[in-house]
């Protein structure tokens, strides 16, 4: 988990991020992240039962309701809410689980590796994509 070796794998693979929790006010960090990810040619997909759509692309209310494959799932929502949502990118098959900044849960990172997923853990993907 959080070695340079697992951030590159999933910046290079992981071209299909669902972000959790994603707010169209652009003030909110995770408007800005997916915004920088999605100009640097990420499909991003928001998951957020509050949003019809947002940077351009359908919200969805929840990762189980995305038709498309899913390959990373990047989670700004509080620790403790953050393991249902690691045991839904696990269900729907996502290669990988990112959990941002200050975002912690050892156990459902643990249940994510198990279960063969990528695992960062309280890292902005942004700063990680610049750090390239």
């Amino acid at each position: 988990m959080n070695s340079r070796e697992t951030i590159n794998r999933i910046l290079d693979e992981c071209r299909t991020i669902a972000v959790v929790g994603l707010s169209s006010n652009p003030d909110r960090p995770s408007y800005g992240v997916a915004r920088y990810m999605q100009q640097r040619g990420y499909r991003i997909i928001p998951v957020n039962p509050n949003e019809a759509e947002v940077l351009g692309e359908k919200a969805y209310p929840a990762l189980t309701a995305i038709e498309d494959k899913v390959d990373l799932v990047d989670i700004f929502r509080r620790s403790d809410e953050a393991g249902a949502h690691v045991d839904d990118a696990i269900r729907i098959g996502a290669m990988a689980v990112w959990l941002q900044e200050e975002v912690i849960d050892e156990a459902a990172a643990e249940r994510a590796e198990k279960a063969g997923l990528l695992v960062v853990m309280d890292r902005c993907i942004l700063k990680e994509h610049l750090r390239r």
